[in-house]
């Protein structure tokens, strides 16, 4: 069997063995341990020491800024989009969909495949693209999931100074902030994790080992999915993947790029699963409004965030498996756009299904009240 292939299943065997042990876990408070584990423990070591491998190099800085470019269209684009997916605007799911549909987790969804596929050399073309990303998931997300908590709960008149001084305050006091400071500190110096104690670096590296089996089984644990939600969140995930093919296409067209592997490399990084950081956040800010009324006044809903983390994973995975296992045939121009309009077509049709089946309900009605008005005439005129 594939190494890759392989390595998908065991990712997938875990989410499955966390929701096996759904029945073990007998209240919310023991599920909970395991997220604070890895919010203040395993995510820190892991975001650390994947900041302090990557290698700066000047002729590579362009790919940073095509992750960033990624991260930024989602962003702005995805408002228009969810409501074509049923949902509804200004919501706790329509803020999380949002977040969560601007991020990308190349580590575990793409990384396996690119070195699988392509080698070393393009692992780290796509790991120093990865720095764009990082950048944005984990500091301007944070920062956007904080400025729409304060937004909403602030009912007292707080000042704006004050808000941004809670937000930088609580920006210090994250120990995944605070792991992101130090790392980019020594980067500055040129330390890497060779250059710590072996106490440090050891100790770090074996929290970290911890974070990829952690997360699959809270996602297996914590994954409440009904009909409905698969097909908003199929759809949008779906709309994301037709999205990131068309900007990836014109990128390639505007650029030039002409060489299959970096096509590849490009399709593959954009197509990567939604991260687990924004979840992160989303945590963060749920910890602070643990004192609202009911969950609809939640900023964001946490459990949906869970489900689409859990969708996104598996479909990421069969997507880029796809893409490499088609090879160089699949990165023409013509065949990316045509791929991206069927995904877009796909990802709508939930929705087109559903205002055709309205249009017709109310044709339905028009013509029965056509139908009624004349008999209802006769009606009269035989009374008088």
């Amino acid at each position: 069997m594939d190494v890759s292939l392989q390595k998908t299943l065991t990712f997938l065997l875990f989410i499955g063995i966390g929701f096996l042990l759904k029945t073990k876990f007998n209240n919310k408070e023991e599920i909970t341990g395991i997220k604070k584990l890895i919010l203040n423990l395993a995510l820190p070591a892991t975001i650390f020491i994947a900041l302090l491998g990557t290698e700066l190099k000047k002729e590579l800085l362009i790919l940073p800024v095509f992750a960033l470019f990624l991260n930024i269209l989602l962003y702005f684009l995805f408002p228009v989009l969810l409501p074509l997916c049923g949902v509804r605007k200004n919501s706790a799911k329509y803020r999380t969909a949002w977040l969560l549909m601007s991020s990308l987790a190349p580590g575990l969804s793409s990384f396996p495949f690119i070195l699988e596929y392509l080698g070393e050399s393009f692992l780290a073309k796509a790991a120093m693209a990865d720095l764009g990303n990082k950048v944005f998931v984990l500091i301007v997300l944070y920062v956007i999931a904080m400025s729409w908590h304060y937004k909403k709960f602030d009912t007292t008149g707080t000042s704006k100074g004050s808000r941004l001084k809670d937000l930088f305050k609580a920006l210090i006091t994250e120990p995944v902030n605070l792991f992101i400071a130090a790392a980019l500190i020594l980067l500055g110096f040129g330390l890497s994790m060779e250059s710590l104690p072996i106490v440090i670096s050891g100790s770090l590296s074996r929290l970290s080992l911890l974070m990829t089996p952690l997360v699959l089984l809270f996602i297996g644990l914590s994954v409440k999915i009904n009909f409905q939600q698969v097909k908003e969140i199929l759809g949008m995930l779906l709309l994301r993947a037709g999205l990131v093919i068309f900007a990836s296409a014109l990128l390639i067209w505007l650029t030039g790029i002409t060489l299959a592997a970096d096509r590849l490399l490009m399709l593959a990084f954009s197509l990567s699963a939604c991260s687990f950081w924004p979840f992160a956040h989303i945590v963060a800010v749920g910890s602070k409004e643990l004192n609202r009324k009911s969950e609809k006044e939640s900023t964001f809903n946490a459990t949906y965030a869970v489900n689409i983390l859990a969708l996104s994973f598996p479909l990421s995975i069969i997507l880029i498996l796809g893409m490499f296992s088609i090879g160089e045939e699949i990165v023409y121009l013509p065949i990316l756009f045509a791929i991206s309009a069927g995904l877009f077509f796909l990802g709508t049709l939930p929705y087109l299904i559903q205002k055709m089946q309205q249009l017709l309900s109310s044709n339905d009605l028009e013509k029965t009240e056509v139908e009624i008005e004349p008999q209802f005439r006769n009606a009269e005129a035989e009374g008088a």
